[in-house]
């Protein structure tokens, strides 16, 4: 199999920055690897690569970015090394991670880095290039495929390699989403309810370094096969969000997942300085809000244009008017309500005109508390 390229006199890239070369690519063109197990995670310095996964049933490549950082900071002491991997794109039609992480290997300097940083902006690169949830070559939901499988179609195999390259080197893993198609979020980080209580501690403690208005415990049970599932189930601390929708770039989304990223270093102490407070606006915390039960995913009861009456993020009474379901094959006939099941925070709704039957049309979350309850 092929080796990694290296430009001449860059070996390693590992030699110290001067000033003007702080968070600046020191090669051209990111390194094709045509066997991604091979990649040398070990490596000082800051590395490129392209992770070249042969497609199903042509000649060519899906070409996977992965930007790969060992720190050259020396290690304060009595501290330990930490590792973490972010990932951005694990649906291709979610940009705001997959712009926050670009900005991360282009702007993460290893001269201030202690320890590894793992980053992968188009995790599903074939399913970004399409501007779609799922991989065109497969059909497959990258978020669906873990544990992966080396033998699999191109999805489970990128799983695959996440699951048996990229999980072992790291502690904490970040998945970075936005709500697509499928739904309008309130900005938020989230995380699953882990029956270990010291881990789902640490891993709220670390969401709410993103410092969005919301942190939100959601159900494990909606799917299996979640990359973010898979990595609790391994015991990392394990961060999950929603930074937008619409298949558009949010602003606010993007500075929360980038910012964020750059508190969880400093919080780990793999740069140096203090958590920032990312929403001036807002002086108040993360608000923590529970989701973790099916029921208060609630599907469309019928197909039509919806009108939502009330706005993300807000809070509703029990029985109060959310938004009304309209039928266009009979334009005089009055449209369908739907009312809140409960009381609560309003913290996902349809964010496109055309509702269908069954698909999840809001979920209402409950205050959270700190006690992993059941």
């Amino acid at each position: 199999m092929f080796e990694c390229l290296q430009q001449p006199g860059l070996k390693g890239h590992n030699k110290r920055m001067s000033p003007d070369e702080k968070g600046t690519n020191l090669s051209s063109e990111p390194a094709i690897q045509y066997d991604p197990t091979k990649v040398d995670f070990d490596l000082p310095g800051k590395h490129h690569h392209r992770l070249a996964f042969h497609l199903d049933s042509g000649w060519g490549f899906s070409l996977v970015p992965l930007t790969v950082i060992n720190g050259l900071r020396p290690v304060a002491p009595g501290s330990s090394l930490v590792a973490i991997a972010v990932f951005g794109g694990t649906h291709g039609n979610e940009w705001e991670g997959q712009v926050a992480v670009k900005r991360l290997c282009q702007g993460l300097d290893p001269n201030e880095i202690s320890g590894r940083v793992i980053l992968m902006p188009q995790l599903s690169q074939s399913a970004c290039a399409a501007n779609q949830r799922v991989s065109p070559y497969d059909n497959v939901n990258m978020n669906r495929a873990f544990p992966g499988n080396p033998r699999g179609t191109i999805s489970y195999r990128i799983a695959n390699f996440v699951k048996s390259q990229i999980f072992p080197k790291v502690r904490v893993v970040i998945d970075l989403h936005a709500g697509g198609r499928e739904g309008g979020f309130a900005l938020c980080t989230s995380f699953h309810p882990v029956p270990d209580p010291a881990q789902f501690a640490e891993i709220n403690e670390v969401a709410s370094l993103f410092d969005t208005p919301f942190v939100l415990i959601y159900s494990s049970q909606m799917a299996s096969g979640l990359l973010t599932d898979e990595a609790e189930a391994e015991g990392k601390i394990a961060i999950g969000g929603e930074f937008g929708f619409g298949e558009g770039v949010n602003r606010k989304g993007v500075s929360h997942a980038y910012e964020g990223v750059l508190n969880v270093m400093r919080h780990y102490g793999m740069l140096d300085g203090g958590i920032s407070k990312i929403d001036a606006d807002r002086p108040s915390a993360p608000r923590l809000v529970d989701a973790r039960h099916l029921e208060d995913y609630i599907p469309a009861p019928s197909t039509g244009i919806w009108e939502p009456l009330v706005e993300l993020g807000g809070n509703v009474k029990q029985g109060q008017l959310l938004g009304r379901i309209h039928d266009f094959s009979n334009h005089s006939a009055p449209p369908r309500e739907v009312y809140a099941h409960r009381a609560g925070v309003l913290i996902m709704m349809c964010g496109v005109a055309v509702c269908q039957l069954g698909t999840t049309l809001f979920v209402i979350a409950r205050e959270g508390a700190l006690a992993n309850r059941s």
